[in-house]
Parts: structure tokens; C-alpha cells; sequence
């Protein structure tokens, strides 16, 4: 039986896998039906599913241990029915119903003598509205990668119908699904390694570098061993909360070019305001800014498939109160960063960022992880499609990216593209982190706060500003409020979806 060794970065993420860290990633989508499909269209559908037994690659594949080392091998014995689930909402089938599911699913490990993937069909949303939500592991795939996989499964037109994700063949997407591959043991590994010498040895000695000149010099971008520690570098449990919301891209887009700063940029502004709310309520907010680890992709520089990703520490300059100037912080230390990060070839970005990372192994080892963080909270932005798709007619609405949360890093937001939309998806360890679903209003007094410092508000935004009951400390006693969704005035360019668990 043909076997593909697994590279060490994926590797890593079934080493580091435990009861209380599952290492899998997961796709939330939200659809409509075509109109007059009637109330047994997830009926038909799954009717249609579980007609296709087989799975092509990387579907197919279980991960296995031999002489040390993992690899993956076609599973012989595939059962798609235990797979593919189909399960409804208790009523009355709200968001909240719905999120609150997925953060129960999310919490649990998958079955290593299977392939490592689970996708369930999830109906009784208002409206005849159904959901999916697929989960696959990280050694299998990064966010990028199961972010186009996830696209290409989907039609551009509702007249089209596609087989399931499963059932297509993702050759370009992803290596083990490549013919007549050989797959490399453990020499032809050792030799590649040692080719990429020239480009890996330089990475790790910046990578060192960095960590050697923590402290001793100031510079706008974050620096190893500088993130103070918080309440999210703490053990976590097993299980998990989830809190999703979409925003316009072109709201975001209009306060990046306002302010000089780059979409991803506005991002971390946005989420650093929550943080920073959020920690304020909790009396928690360190002297210090927080550090976010963030990954960045390297797909575009090379055909190899699996995790293909760099890392660049921001500082969230959360101790700065003014949301301009905190955003100005947050672009002069981005900026620095990637200017580094670009003028190295591939592998050694790749060598860079896990050596400038690589002492949080340590770290959660002997403990140190929660008074010495490398970081603090994990964020990242994965870039969509940006058509309308369509799943066997019914309109793909909203895109929500569901990620992990490790010891000592209990929250994880993720953020990913959708057409004229960005889905922020916020993941945390349901102990460690209460009151998630406050995120959702902090992040929107985020965008508001710079439009306000920026000009950009409307009359009609600031009648809805003054209406928020969002502040950034709220008071102790103060319950969330209810969610709601506005209704865009003319000149508005809000198109907001509350999105709650």
C-alpha cells in the first residue's frame, strides 16, 4: 500500500494534539435555498450525498505511525456514513441555536483510524435556511488551502449541481491528491532538507536573532518574549464557544484608505478595540499592548501543497486608548515586519517565523507559557472567493472559519472573505474565556470608533452609534444585548449580520 510521509510542520499538529487541544480546523456556511425547492431540499440533498461512497484524496486518507514517523495511507475500509451527519436545530432554530451546536462539535477529537474530516447538514434555520459545517484536520490542511478547496467544491451557478467536496478530485489544491506522485520516505526527505540548507539555516539564525535583540532595542514591529501575559495565556479545557459575525468589506476598506493602513491592518485595528473591551470589562487589560501571532500565507510562492505558512508578530497596541493612533502603531509594526519577511526566499520566511516562535514549545512544557507568552492571541485572515456560489442551487449567504484554541492561547479569531463580506469567527476555550459572544458588539464599536476618528460616520451611523449600548468598558452588572440587525440607510455603508451563539 502506497504511503505519503507527512512534512514536519503537519506532522506537528498530530504530535501536539490532545483531549483538551484538537488540532482541526472547520468551515461554517450558512444557505438559502432556490426558490420553490420547497421544505425537502436538505432531504433531496443528502438523499443525493449519501449516493457518493467513494472518496478521492485527500478525503480518503488516515494518518499513521510508522518508525516514528507519520504517514498517510488510503482507509480501505471508508464508511461515508460515518462522515456525513445530518442533524436539525432544536427550536426555534436560531443563530444562537446554531452556533451553540458548532461549539459543541468543535470540541471534539476526530477518529485517527479514519480520515481525519467530519461534515454535517444542519437544518431548521428561519426561513428554510440550512447550514454546513465541515471540519477537517490541520495536518491535512491549512485555512487557505481548505478555504479554496472549499470554493472549487462550490458552483458558480445555481443550475449547476457538483458532487460533494469529497467526491471531487482536488488535484491542483492539494498534493496528495496528485497522480502518479511518488510519494518521498525518509531519505529523499533528509535530502531535500539538506538542499534547502542554503535558505532554512538563514531563517533560523534571524529567527534567533530576533529573540536575542528582544528587549535590548526598541522597534516598531513585535519582537519575541515582548507580549505581557494575559488572561488568554492560560490552560485551557476541552471545550469551546463560538461567536461569528459578517461586516462589509467595503466599510473596511474605506477606513483603511482614509487612514493609509491595508485591509489586514484595519483588521487587527478591529479586533485589538475588542481585546481591548473585552479585557477592560474583565479588569484584566495588561500596561503592556498585546502581541498577536499572525500567520501569513506562502501558497502563492510555491505548488507544494500542506501548511505552507510564515509567521509575523504584531503588536496590538492595545494601551493605546485613541483608535487612530492605536491603528497608526499597529501599520508601523506591521509594515517593518513584512519588509523583513519579503526580501527572503520561501523556505527561509518558513525557518524565520517557526524559530522565532519555537520557544512557546517550551514554554508549554515546563509552564512558562502563561507568565512568558510568546503572543497572546492568535489572528488570521484567509482570503474567499469573491462570486456568489451556489451548493446544488441553494445560495451560499455567510462564510464563518471556525480554528483552534491551544493552552496558554484560549482564543483564536480568524477572519475570512466572501464576497463583498468578511466573516470574523472568533474560537476560545469555553472556560477560559466567558462571555464570548461580547466580542460581536466590541468588534463593531471597533469599526465605528475609527469611522468616528476618521470622519467616515454618516448621520445615519451616528443616530445608531448614540442608540448602541456598547462601550469600551461596560459596566460590571451590564447584560449583552439582544442581537439586532439594522437596516442600512441610503448613505450607509453598513451591511451588518448579527451573527450570535
Amino acid at each position: 500500500m502506497t504511503m505519503r510521509a507527512l512534512s514536519p510542520t503537519d506532522s506537528a499538529f498530530l504530535w501536539m494534539e490532545t483531549r483538551n487541544q484538537p488540532m482541526h480546523v472547520a468551515g461554517l456556511n450558512i444557505y438559502t435555498p432556490p426558490h420553490g425547492s420547497g421544505t425537502h431540499f436538505v432531504h433531496d440533498l443528502m438523499q443525493r450525498w449519501s449516493k457518493e461512497l467513494k472518496a478521492l484524496p485527500p478525503f480518503n486518507l488516515r494518518p499513521v505511525l510508522r518508525m516514528g514517523l507519520w504517514y498517510w495511507e488510503e482507509d480501505q475500509e471508508f464508511e461515508l456514513d460515518y462522515h456525513l451527519r445530518h442533524v436539525a436545530l432544536p427550536q426555534p432554530g436560531r443563530i444562537r441555536e446554531l452556533l451553540s451546536m458548532v461549539s459543541r462539535v468543535h470540541g471534539n477529537l476526530m477518529d485517527r483510524n479514519r480520515p481525519l474530516w467530519e461534515a454535517y447538514v444542519i437544518e431548521g434555520l428561519p426561513g428554510g435556511r440550512f447550514a454546513t459545517y465541515i471540519k477537517i484536520h490541520h495536518a491535512l490542511i491549512d485555512g487557505v488551502t481548505g478555504a479554496k478547496m472549499m470554493a472549487n467544491s462550490l458552483a458558480l451557478s445555481a443550475d449547476e449541481d457538483k458532487p460533494p467536496m469529497w467526491a471531487q478530485n482536488h488535484q491542483r489544491s492539494h498534493p496528495t491528491a496528485r497522480k502518479n506522485q511518488q510519494a518521498p520516505g525518509v531519505l529523499e526527505q533528509l535530502s531535500a532538507l539538506a538542499k534547502a540548507g542554503r535558505e532554512l539555516l538563514p531563517g533560523v539564525g534571524s529567527g534567533i536573532a530576533d529573540m536575542a535583540r528582544s528587549g535590548l532595542e526598541e522597534t516598531a514591529a513585535a519582537m519575541p518574549f515582548q507580549a505581557p501575559p494575559s488572561a488568554f495565556n492560560v490552560e485551557i479545557s476541552g471545550s469551546r464557544r463560538f461567536a461569528a459575525q459578517s461586516y462589509s468589506l467595503a466599510r473596511l476598506k474605506r477606513i483603511g484608505e482614509a487612514a493609509g493602513a491595508t485591509v489586514n491592518d484595519v483588521t487587527l485595528a478591529i479586533c485589538a478595540s475588542a481585546l481591548r473591551a473585552h479585557l477592560l470589562r474583565e479588569n484584566a487589560l495588561p500596561k503592556k499592548p498585546l502581541v498577536a501571532m499572525v500567520p501569513v500565507s506562502l501558497h502563492g510562492e510555491t505548488s507544494e501543497g500542506g501548511n505552507q505558512v510564515s509567521v509575523l508578530l504584531a503588536n496590538l497596541a492595545t494601551h493605546i486608548e485613541d483608535p487612530l493612533k492605536r491603528l497608526q502603531r499597529i501599520v508601523q509594526g506591521t509594515t517593518e515586519a513584512k519588509n523583513r519577511l519579503s526580501s527572503m526566499p520561501r523556505l527561509q520566511k518558513m525557518a524565520h517565523g517557526i524559530t522565532s516562535i519555537s520557544p512557546m514549545g517550551f514554554g508549554l512544557v515546563v509552564g512558562t507559557a502563561k507568565t512568558h507568552p510568546q503572543f497572546n492571541v492568535v489572528i488570521s485572515n484567509v482570503p474567499g472567493p469573491r462570486d456568489t456560489l451556489y451548493l446544488n442551487g441553494a445560495r451560499l449567504d455567510e462564510v464563518y472559519p471556525v480554528s483552534i484554541a491551544t493552552h496558554y492561547l484560549a482564543l483564536n479569531i480568524t477572519i475570512q472573505g466572501y464576497g463583498d463580506k468578511l466573516g470574523f469567527g472568533y474560537t476560545a476555550c469555553r472556560r477560559s474565556v466567558p462571555a464570548l459572544q461580547r466580542m460581536l458588539d466590541y468588534t463593531e464599536h471597533g469599526i465605528e470608533e475609527l469611522e468616528t476618528a476618521l470622519g467616515l460616520t454618516t448621520k445615519a451611523a451616528t443616530v445608531r452609534k448614540s442608540k448602541a449600548a456598547v462601550t469600551a468598558a461596560p459596566p460590571k452588572d451590564k447584560k449583552p444585548r439582544a442581537a439586532k440587525t439594522a437596516t442600512p440607510a441610503k448613505k450607509a455603508t453598513k451591511t451588518r449580520k448579527a451573527v450570535k451563539a
